[in-house]
């Protein structure tokens, strides 16, 4: 389960677009941001997807991704021009196919393929149409859905939702937020052949009715147990209180939050509802927000903000450029248990600590956190706004800030060993004890 957002140039400070996504999967799901060069390719040339494999086009553009560790696709990500994508588990009346291009497969394949928001909608639909969407989008446990997407640029953004091969799509106008239920209803900009017929075909649309997409092939189950109508709302109510204002750390915020104005709720209190997820052993919170993602698609160098680990509330995030530069000094190995090595599995330790130990955390190290990003924003726009920056400026600004955290980290595990533990519900420590043994964290 997941939430993405995206704020297109008149309801943000600066007039760019701002994409953001909490990607929510299983509490042991090693989420890597991968960066992969530009590369050309030979003729006939296939990629082999997750589960399938199409034809390779000539060349594919730089990117830099969130990645599950066992997946060829992404859950989000940018490219070299300023294109960034995220997507959407979402439950619909139409089958799920065994075999296909996972969602996550589409978004990196876009990303690879495409340069603008409206390319990537085009060819994102072309590859479900042609291959369908299908397979086994689950690590421990099998999950079988259909995608919504928001695909942005540096001037526009776009909603697209889907049905097995059928899809509906519109253009955004300032503000618009995607959960794990579909939202487009008898406004849209763009659709399949003869959607309208399909439905009516299969008596989804009722004689006399007016088209509704989400009313038409919306399931009612998973949707509601998914509380994807809670963070959906949440998200655009929240985001509308800063229309027009809206920055990168407006987003921080906004995948931050555990669902009250009044206090910020401790982890084992949060439920489905609520935009930074944490799992528990409850079977209706199997998610957990594993990584978090903001686009700053800014005319000149866009920044990417990511925080490579899980549990939003607890993560730092950190900024990433593309400019034909390798970003090798965020170490993400893919392993499907505890490395030292890895970063995700690094801010484990400190995560997998900060939940039993909240109050601590809140008082000591969170302020920390929230100091040292608001330190990174203004470095940032310092940099950005200074003339002849060049390539290297920036690629030596994000590794300086990656080794910041990484040394901090050190730090905070130690503080987080002497600290007290808080007071959590039983079926929460349960849980998470049962997950790091399983994960073979030292703790």
């Amino acid at each position: 389960m997941c939430d993405t957002i995206v704020a297109t140039g008149k309801a943000t400070a600066d007039g760019s677009v701002i994409l953001a996504k909490n990607s929510d999967r299983e509490a042991n799901e090693a989420q890597l941001l991968k960066y992969i060069a530009k590369r050309s390719w030979g003729n006939d040339t296939t990629v082999q997807c997750t589960y399938m494999s199409i034809p390779q086009v000539k060349s594919t553009n730089e990117i830099l991704i969130s990645t599950p560790f066992w997946m060829w696709g992404c859950e989000m990500g940018a490219n070299e021009y300023g294109l960034a994508i995220g997507n959407e588990a979402v439950f619909t009346k139409e089958p799920y196919e065994k075999k296909g291009l996972l969602g996550m497969d589409i978004m990196r394949l876009a990303l690879e393929r495409c340069k603008t928001a409206y390319d990537a909608l085009m060819l994102s639909t072309e590859l479900i149409e042609r291959y369908g969407q299908g397979g086994n989008a689950g690590m421990a446990h099998k999950l079988y859905y259909h995608n919504s997407f928001i695909f942005a640029d540096k001037k526009e953004a776009y909603v697209c939702e889907t049905a097995n091969k059928h899809w509906v799509a519109i253009k955004v106008d300032g503000l618009r937020s995607i959960s794990n239920g579909l939202t487009i209803e008898e406004e849209y900009h763009y659709s399949s052949k003869n959607i309208e017929d399909y439905a009516r075909k299969k008596g989804y649309l009722k004689k006399g009715k007016s088209f509704n997409f989400k009313e038409c092939f919306s399931d009612s189950f998973y949707t509601y147990f998914s509380r994807c109508a809670s963070r959906q709302s949440r998200t655009t109510s929240c985001a509308l209180r800063y229309s027009g204002s809206i920055t990168p750390q407006t987003m921080f915020t906004l995948l931050r939050d555990h669902g009250s104005d009044k206090e910020y709720i401790s982890p084992d209190k949060t439920n489905m509802g609520t935009v930074c997820m944490h799992a528990s052993l409850l079977p209706t919170r199997p998610s957990q927000s594993v990584a978090a993602f903001v686009a700053h698609l800014r005319k000149d160098t866009p920044v990417f903000w990511a925080t490579g680990s899980s549990g939003t509330c607890t993560s730092v995030f950190m900024p990433f450029y593309l400019i034909g530069k390798e970003i090798d000094y965020f170490p993400a190995n893919e392993t499907s248990t505890y490395s030292p090595d890895t970063y995700w599995w690094m801010h484990e330790r400190i995560h997998r600590q900060a939940i039993f130990k909240w109050d601590y955390f809140q008082k000591t190290i969170a302020p920390v956190i929230h100091t040292l990003e608001d330190e990174f924003i203004k470095k940032e726009n310092d940099l950005y706004k200074k003339k002849n920056t060049s390539r290297q400026n920036y690629f030596d600004f994000s590794k300086q800030c990656v080794e910041k955290v990484i040394e901090l980290h050190e730090r905070w595990d130690k503080d987080l060993k002497a600290a007290p533990v808080t007071k959590t519900r039983l079926s929460f420590k349960l849980f998470w004890n049962a997950q790091t043994k399983k994960a073979m964290i030292p703790l």
